[in-house]
Order: C-alpha cells, then structure tokens, then sequence
C-alpha cells in the first residue's frame, strides 16, 4: 500500500513537482517515470499491472534514496473511478504540476480484408475515451490554478487515415483534436498542452505491429525527446524530431494518390 506520508515535504528550499503518469508500468511510461523521478518529480503511477507497478516504484525509490514513486492499480475504461482517484492521488502527492496520459492500445488489423469492431472500439476507449477521462477534470483543475501542463501521447498514425489500421488511426485522430482543443482554451490561462507524436519506438507493442518499422529508436530516446519538450513548454513534438518531415510529406499527398497506398 502507498504510503504519502514518506513523499518528501515541499518546502521553499525543497521545491517538487507533482506529476501522474497514466499508462506507466511498461514500456516509455515505465522509462518516463525512471526520467521524472531522477529530475525530482514526486510520482503517481497509474495503470492495470499492479505488480509491475510496485515493482516499477520500488525500483525508482530505492535509486532515489527516498519515496519519489507511488502507485495507483486502474483500468482507464473504468471512466467512473477517475474523479475520486484522482482527487485521491492529488492529496497524496500534495499537489499536482502535470498530467502525461499514456496508456495505450494498439491491435494488429488482420490484413486489408480483415474488419473487427470489438478491437476498433476498445482502442477508441482507452485512446480517445481513456484520456478524455483524465484530462478533462485536470484541466478543469489548472484552467483554476492558471498552471500546470498537459501531456498527451498520439502518433504519427493519428495524421492521416491509412489504410493499414483504420481504428487506431482514428483513436490517435482523436486525441490530437481533443489535446488541440484543450490547448486553444488553456493556452490563455497559462496552461501548456503537448502532443506528443512518436514514429517506431522499440517497445512490446512495436513487437505486434503488422509490415515495416523503419527508423525504430530505443524508448529512453523518444523519453528524452518528450521531457524536452516538456521542459520547454512546446505545443507539438514529433519523435524522433525527422517524422516531422515525413509527415508533412504524407499529410499533402493527394487524396487520389493517398487512397492507392498499402500502407
């Protein structure tokens, strides 16, 4: 069980950040809480592994000498639980600076001639829903506080409707317009909001991906592109930075030419 009371206190000479990490026990949650605990956040990690949670905190708190880590078991299709854990974990930590949704899902599509509902929906639940859950009473919180930042995972995958996975595509789609949305209103009470797009990143769920991965980057890379770009407030960063690039290209192909593509 967490116990806050061994977090270390914020004092004026003490100054912490609080961070929660949705979608952390694994993969670059797992790797962004490694990075944020050794620059001196105070964590909340939360996810559905609970064994790989604890051991994640335990790790980071014995390499820090001290409690930097908490963990918080949670399915995030369990929308009804956010309001109270939330404000649950703000208590424990004693404060909150920024908000990083993670979690994540991402179905091999089966093939051009294969179409499954069930797995289209659950990508749209976790990805898009999942995050809707958390980031609105978060940013109903900072819009208050006038500070703080939001930060949400997409894809490269989420700027055109490819052929190759149409409801991961849309998942990520969606939470690019949402995060854009939430940006436009927050910007103006001094809340910044990232979107972060990352290409190939070598973790489990690359291992399930259908076809090609060119330009794969280990995740402490895609980590530190990320904790940059949180550390200079961006509004969009795309990881590695050359996807930038290639989306653009892609995202001005023509319509008739786009549709021809098997990717």
């Amino acid at each position: 069980m967490n116990d806050s009371s061994k977090l270390v206190p914020v004092t004026p000479l003490n100054p912490r950040r609080h961070a929660i990490l949705v979608g952390a026990s694994v993969g670059m949650g797992a790797a962004l809480a490694r990075k944020l605990a050794k620059e001196g956040y105070a964590v909340a990690l939360v996810a559905r592994q609970k064994d790989k949670l604890d051991a994640l905190c335990a790790e980071i708190n014995q390499s820090a000498g001290e409690v930097r880590a908490l963990a918080y078991p949670h399915d995030v299709k369990e929308y009804k639980e956010v309001p109270g854990l939330l404000r649950k974990i703000v208590a424990d930590l004693g404060g909150l600076d920024t908000l990083i949704f993670m979690a994540g899902v991402n179905y091999p599509p089966g093939g051009m001639e294969k179409y499954n509902f069930k797995q289209d929906r659950e990508m749209v639940e976790i990805n898009l829903i999942g995050a809707m859950a958390w980031l609105t009473p978060v940013a109903e919180m900072f819009q208050t506080a006038k500070a703080g930042q939001i930060v949400g995972i997409g894809s490269v995958a989420g700027d055109r409707g490819r052929v190759g996975n149409p409801g991961y595509n849309t998942s990520k789609a969606g939470l690019h317009t949402y995060l854009e949305a939430l940006r436009n209103r927050l910007t103006r009470h001094g809340v910044n909001v990232l979107t972060v797009k990352p290409g190939f990143v070598k973790t489990e769920m690359l291992k399930s991906a259908v076809g090609p991965t060119p330009f794969a980057v280990p995740v402490e890379k895609a980590v530190d592109d990320i904790f940059n770009a949180m550390q200079k407030r961006r509004q969009t960063v795309y990881t590695p930075f050359f996807w930038a690039h290639i989306m653009f290209i892609i995202r001005h192909i023509p319509s008739f030419i786009f549709r021809r593509l098997s990717f």
